[in-house]
């Protein structure tokens, strides 16, 4: 079986999961990739960067997501 997943981009619109310890309330928070930074053949750190209204909340503005779990398309 094959993985037709599209892959995440510089530009792309996507979600972040935060939990408790990085977030007041853990959940998906909005961003935009802004770079990629290959660790591996299988796995790269994204570097997103969060919608304005995320920022105000979270008190940060760029993280650098490498669990693939924690970051999906929007």
């Amino acid at each position: 079986m094959s993985d037709e997943r599209i892959p995440i981009q510089p530009g792309d619109s996507v979600q972040v999961y935060l939990d408790a310890s990085r977030a007041r309330s853990p959940g998906w928070y909005p961003g935009t990739v802004v770079r990629i930074d290959p660790y591996s053949a299988h796995r790269s750190f994204y570097w997103v960067r969060f919608d304005d209204d995320v920022r105000a909340i979270l008190g940060f503005d760029t993280i650098s997501v490498f669990n693939p779990k924690n970051i999906r398309k929007s």
